[in-house]
């Protein structure tokens, strides 16, 4: 059973995310988003570290760990599949060339801003409020892990006059 704190969150987001083609193109569009944007951060050298991977403390690790206390002070087993994922994304970023990363990222911002001008004719919530930058992976985590249902009146399309 999800927070309340959490459960607020996520139909806070839902209310931007009604138009399934929407919520399809984000499936795609957040791991994609996710992975660059941990990969982009950890090509920021803060610190040497020889005990750490790469010799290094980057920034990557700490935007995952702010983010992890986030997501597991959220929810301990949906942040902790999130966070598990996000760490993934490190050792992934480092074994794609910086031109990739690049695609992806333009890839994955296009979908996703795509969604939202094209199907779903709403901003992407995290421009209103952007704890929902955060909040979108966890959301779909949590429709992954059947933790959230979203409910009849959501899952239709709105009408649009014609």
């Amino acid at each position: 059973m999800l927070k309340p704190q959490t459960q607020a969150l996520f139909d806070e987001y839902i209310s931007a995310h009604q138009h399934p083609t929407n919520r399809l193109t984000h499936k795609l569009a957040i791991p994609l988003i996710v992975l660059h944007i941990v990969a982009m951060l950890d090509w920021v050298r803060l610190v040497s570290v020889p005990a750490l991977p790469g010799g290094s403390l980057t920034l990557a690790y700490v935007a995952w760990a702010l983010a992890s206390i986030w997501f597991l002070r959220a929810d301990a087993r949906l942040g902790l599949i999130v966070s598990v994922a996000a760490a993934l994304c490190i050792p992934l970023g480092r074994l794609l060339p910086r031109e990739a990363v690049i695609a992806i990222a333009v890839v994955g911002w296009l979908v996703q801003l795509a969604g939202h001008a094209v199907w779903e004719k709403k901003s992407p919530s995290f421009l209103t409020n952007l704890v929902h930058a955060l909040v979108g992976p966890l959301f779909f985590v949590a429709l992954l892990t059947g933790d959230y249902k979203i409910a009849p009146q959501a899952q239709t399309a709105p009408q649009t006059a014609r």
